[in-house]
């Protein structure tokens, strides 16, 4: 069939709540300075009601990711769960504002709030995050838009949600349903302690649904019990068709039907390290939907990540493609 969107997202639909609090204000509200910490709901309202100078934004990884990827000129899709309040029509209306498709209405009825992440900003620029993680990790097998999915060129999965059997029924529907439509599914790992909790699983649906698997090196030697990454990689690459490996400051190693390939990374010191691992995603998935080379698409991921670690918040503040058309890769 002819696919209506390059790329498909699905991921917790977490609204970003911007504030300022000084360090006598984190320590009056009891919040660790620069670290993220997940809270319940009553910590949540107690501290987004805290919040004198909001600003809001959609998040989450994998839809920063679709944003990047939206911003390059890709046709998208985000498939995630919000409630019918106030946050979760902002962040539908936010997404569809940014040309981002959002085919799931907010929910109403006996369902958790919204997701948020409550960030509060020092005057240091330290970034204090609080994340609850409401109705978006609940996102299910009923929440898949079985014809989004199967409208896909590629799809891609967010990691976090493999957390509850929920997310993993979730996601091996929408991949069924993207391979029937003809089209690629991918996973980001995540987090090296999600892939610790879930490893046979996610190590399953790898060899099953995925075509193309994102992750850094902890994740990647967490998911084969394995102190060399090599051999991680190689056990990944005969099950699957795309692995790729960030690392930081080293060379990102991407392995593809059996071809490998190093993309160098300039060392920076980063202001805001949030979205570096999904802008690489949006850089990598616009290489691969574009029919680029696998080294250059590597590149083009690389690329992106640097840009957004140069500023404040997980999206692009530059237009990707001014970013690529500087290093040469358009």
């Amino acid at each position: 069939m002819t696919q209506t969107y390059d790329l498909v997202g699905i991921g917790n639909a977490i609204v970003d709540v911007i504030s300022h609090g000084d360090d006598s204000f984190l320590d009056n509200m009891g919040i660790e300075k620069g670290i993220m910490q997940l809270v319940e709901r009553e910590r949540a309202e107690i501290l987004y009601g805290a919040m004198q100078d909001r600003v809001q934004t959609p998040g989450g990884s994998v839809a920063n990711t679709v944003a990047g990827a939206g911003t390059l000129g890709l046709k998208t899709a985000f498939l995630g769960k919000v409630k019918d309040d106030a946050l979760g029509r902002f962040y539908a209306s936010g997404m569809v504002d940014e040309g981002i498709a959002f085919p799931n209405p907010p929910v109403s009825g006996d369902v958790p709030p919204t997701s948020r992440s409550m960030i509060f900003v020092s005057p240091d620029g330290e970034r204090s995050m609080n994340t609850y993680l409401g109705a978006g990790a609940d996102f299910d097998e009923d929440d898949v838009d079985v014809a989004v999915a199967g409208a896909a060129r590629f799809l891609f999965l967010e990691g976090y949600l493999y957390d509850k059997d929920a997310g993993k029924r979730a996601f091996t529907a929408a991949a069924q349903a993207c391979h029937k439509g003809g089209g690629k599914a991918g996973i980001s790992l995540s987090d090296p302690f999600c892939v610790d909790r879930h490893r046979d699983d996610f190590r399953r649906l790898i060899a099953e649904e995925m075509e193309i698997t994102l992750g850094n090196e902890d994740e990647w030697l967490s998911l084969y019990q394995t102190d060399d990454l090599d051999a991680a990689l190689r056990q990944a690459a005969e099950v699957c068709e795309t692995v790729v490996c960030t690392r930081s400051g080293d060379p990102v190693v991407a392995l593809h039907c059996g071809a490998r390939v190093e993309v160098p990374v300039t060392r920076v010191t980063p202001v805001d390290a949030t979205g570096a691992g999904d802008q690489f995603a949006a850089g990598m998935l616009y290489g691969m939907a574009t029919g680029q080379t696998m080294e250059r698409a590597a590149r083009m991921g690389v690329a992106a990540a640097a840009e957004v670690i140069a500023h404040v918040g997980p999206r692009p503040k530059r237009p990707l493609k001014a970013v690529f058309a500087e290093a040469g890769l358009i």
